[in-house]
């Protein structure tokens, strides 16, 4: 088992860039199945000066992120390379791995990904499924579908999503305990309903909100299959996609597009948690500004529908 069942911090790089000797290197476990490509290794041994450093795990010495730098390096006989090292498990080492290959100039195939994802689902099973997509540039729906499929009854009851925060796999049913605890109990504070239902204390003030003005305990959610359905798109999947194709990637004008397009991707529950807590002093001026953002958000979906069809 990984320690990676931690907050994102488990995967931070070491800052300081040190020099190691080529012939110390491994390059093995990586997740591109067709390995490195020559051409590409080629074109790396024939840049004069420093190539960006590489990632290695300290323990093992393999290489996380780099394998072609190396490759070119062996290729040009050079003896040494600069690199930062990576102390985390080799289960983590692994996500790392996949995660400097799912965006850089040869990201890793939907095959790659996939099987990836297949892989970080068993070594990191408290991850949730948007974590574990993320890291893979898979969609969220794919990865429960790969945990469906092979996690059976070992999947832990509390996941740790992209915040780093854990929450509980059976979350409605625990706020819908909190809200009959709340009714048939209402002496009792927030913190023992929080102790008695296994939610947060944060959770309970939002059900007993929802209660007050009538709503279930949380928004209803539409299920990934119903979604498939529908033909609804995953948002956070087309985003992957995007982030990685290298028209947007390498301009100032298409990277300030997907930063605005990642600004917009906050999960519903959270947009409910941000309205309940919002001063009503303030919805005037948020409703007037809401309303804005809306109107231009709607000319950008036009013009860029315009243009779409103009291509095909």
């Amino acid at each position: 088992m990984s320690h990676g069942q931690d907050a994102e911090g488990s995967l931070e790089v070491g800052e300081d860039v040190v020099r190691v000797r080529v012939s110390r290197l491994l390059l093995e476990d990586s997740p591109r199945a067709t390995g490195e490509d020559e051409e590409h290794v080629r074109l790396l041994a024939g840049v004069e000066g420093e190539l960006p450093p590489i990632v290695v795990h300290r323990s093992t010495m393999r290489v996380i992120d780099g394998a072609h730098r190396v490759r070119a390096a062996r290729l040009a006989a050079r003896e040494f390379i600069t690199a930062r090292y990576f102390d985390g498990s080799p289960e983590d080492a692994f996500v790392l791995a996949v995660r400097a290959n799912v965006g850089h100039g040869l990201p890793l195939s939907l095959k790659d990904r996939v099987a990836a994802a297949e892989r970080i689902v068993a070594t990191h099973p408290a991850w949730s499924d948007r974590m574990i997509a993320e890291s893979t540039g898979t969609a969220s729906r794919t990865v429960a579908e790969i945990r469906a499929r092979t996690g059976g009854a070992d999947q832990p009851e509390v996941r740790i999503g992209r915040d780093g925060r854990a929450r509980p796999v059976d979350g409605g049913r625990r706020r819908s305990l909190a809200r009959t605890l709340l009714t048939e109990n209402p002496e009792l504070s927030l913190r023992q309903v929080a102790h008695l239902a296994g939610v947060s204390p944060e959770t309970v003030r939002r059900v007993r909100n929802r209660l007050l003005y009538g709503r279930p305990p949380a928004p209803p959610r539409t299920p990934a299959t119903a979604r498939d359905r529908t033909g609804l798109p995953d948002a956070g999947a087309i985003l992957q996609k995007l982030a990685i194709d290298p028209a947007l990637r390498q301009s100032g004008t298409g990277r300030a597009m997907l930063r605005l397009l990642h600004a917009q991707l906050v999960p519903g529950d959270e947009w409910e948690r941000i309205l309940t807590h919002l001063p009503t002093h303030c919805a005037g001026l948020v409703e007037q500004v809401a309303r804005e953002f809306s109107r231009r958000w709607t000319e950008v979906a036009v013009r860029a529908s315009e243009m779409s069809r103009a291509t095909h």
